[in-house]
């Protein structure tokens, strides 16, 4: 018990006296939570301090008064593999600045409203940079040749800043006099995040070079068309391709993006969709067009995409879907159909369904008629899967009005006959005595026969009963009469 308490004691007296000496060798208005992590977080602090220890590795800035960064600003400190400055009041950046750190891995200069340009060459050392990130400053555009060094970067952000351009192919004075995409020197770059600037077009070719990329993310910028071309000849590996939130009215040829598993098309200004959108994108998982204005699908737009579990359709101005507008998505898990127009959804649209999905249908205007038969047994085979039940409601006839789908019952689906399309009435006969109604009707008939029999409330409710007639099969008409009690 004494020589475990020794023990104990003893490292306790340790872990005191390497934060004495860890607190000791801090900087001042600084945090150091280890010997190699350093935080300065002060509004009073206009530059960097000069005392950092060589056993930093971790340096972060934040919420500063600094406003320069010059040639020899952090020189003493070669040793940092994270360098964050976050939300400071940086106006300018020295081109050598980051000159002696060459062991840097990841850089963050983000969130400084007056750093508005970099200059070419501010990241000429740091070969072993592998995360850049630029976001909320008020940067353009990008200078071409800016990230040609950066031969390990694999992250890439710039969102939120004021880019209303990327330049195209770049001329570079090459031994070969060859050209060279602006992101060529970048090729292990798997991520590239440009969301929240003012990008308004994309050239040609804009990204080739970047054979590695995975994600790209241009979303809340202010494109109107959008084509593969911007990636180049080779786009085989991108996975996620984010357009949300810009003034697409047009997207043309996807088709060499075999790779790319989610595609996000959501808030723009689509009308419609070209029948081959999507046409060899057979890897895709997740289709989201919502919040757009699209009236009506091709029927095959979707067909060939087995691998699809998630489409999202919700906040268009749908009036209709196809039936056959789903018959590969075996695996959908997911199905948001709504805030659009739809009246009714076509026999068949969802059975070839497998597996457990969440279905979407409110904010439609439902027609509770004979033609949502097939939409009203789905609902209540499978009311588990559908979200937000309650407000799925009817829009019409003005009888079942503001019900919910679910608690009408199936013979108050019922079309009424136009007084156009009325049958010849003159062959039958009404009796009524007392609380009984009885209807004589001489048909010709080929049989089987079937009479569909409407009886309408005061209160405008409709029902309809079926009455079936199983004669003999015969290519003879005769006349017969049928009777029947449409209340058993």
């Amino acid at each position: 018990y004494c020589s475990n308490l020794f023990g104990l004691s003893l490292l306790l007296v340790l872990l005191l006296f390497d934060k004495n000496n860890s607190e000791a060798s801090c900087p001042a208005r600084c945090q150091c939570f280890t010997p190699a992590q350093v935080l300065c977080a002060d509004e009073r602090m206009s530059s960097l301090p000069k005392n950092v220890s060589r056993q930093v590795k971790e340096f972060i800035l934040m919420t500063s008064s600094v406003s320069y960064l010059f040639i020899n600003t952090l020189q003493e400190s070669p040793q940092l593999t994270t360098l964050i400055l976050l939300n400071n009041a940086l106006r300018s950046i020295h081109v050598h600045a980051l000159d002696h750190l060459t062991e840097l891995q990841e850089l963050e200069i983000s969130g400084n409203p007056m750093l508005e340009h970099l200059f070419l060459g501010t990241f000429s050392k740091q070969s072993n940079l592998t995360k850049l990130l630029l976001n909320f400053n008020r940067f353009r555009t990008v200078l071409p040749g800016m990230f040609d060094s950066l031969k390990q970067l694999h992250t890439l952000q710039m969102k939120g800043n004021l880019i209303s351009q990327l330049p195209p192919l770049i001329f570079l004075h090459l031994p070969n006099l060859h050209l060279r995409n602006m992101f060529q020197n970048i090729s292990q770059l798997a991520e590239l995040n440009l969301e929240g600037n003012q990008i308004t077009e994309l050239s040609e070719n804009v990204f080739s070079g970047l054979a590695k990329l995975q994600v790209l993310n241009l979303r809340g910028n202010l494109l109107t068309t959008f084509s593969d071309e911007v990636l180049g000849s080779d786009p085989l590996n991108l996975k996620e391709l984010n357009l949300k939130g810009n003034r697409l009215t047009e997207v043309t040829s996807l088709s060499r993006l075999t790779s790319l598993t989610d595609l996000i098309l959501s808030s723009n200004q689509l009308f419609s969709l070209p029948e081959d959108a999507f046409k060899n994108l057979t890897n895709l998982e997740t289709v989201d067009l919502s919040e757009n204005q699209l009236s009506s699908l091709p029927e095959t737009i979707f067909h060939q995409l087995f691998n699809i579990k998630a489409i999202h359709l919700n906040k268009n101005n749908l009036s209709k879907v196809e039936a056959n507008l789903f018959q590969d998505q075996m695996l959908i898990q997911q199905l948001y159909l709504s805030d659009n127009q739809l009246e009714t959804l076509p026999f068949g649209l969802m059975d070839t369904f497998v597996l457990q999905h969440i279905v979407r249908l409110h904010g439609n205007p439902w027609k509770c008629d004979c033609h949502m038969w097939y939409m009203h047994d789905w609902v209540l085979k499978y009311s588990q899967d559908i979200e937000m039940l309650d407000n799925l409601l009817c829009d019409s006839p003005d009888f079942l009005r503001r019900h919910t789908v679910i608690s009408v019952a199936k013979d108050q689906l019922v079309c009424q006959i136009s007084e156009d399309h009325l049958p010849d009435l003159s062959r039958c006969v009404l009796h009524a005595s007392g609380d009984t109604m009885t209807i004589k009707c001489r048909v010709t008939k080929c049989s089987p026969l079937t009479v569909k029999v409407q009886f309408q409330e005061d209160g405008g409710s409709l029902w309809e009963h079926v009455i079936k007639n199983q004669g003999s099969e015969s290519s003879n008409c005769s006349n017969e009469t049928t009777t029947g009690n449409p209340f058993e």
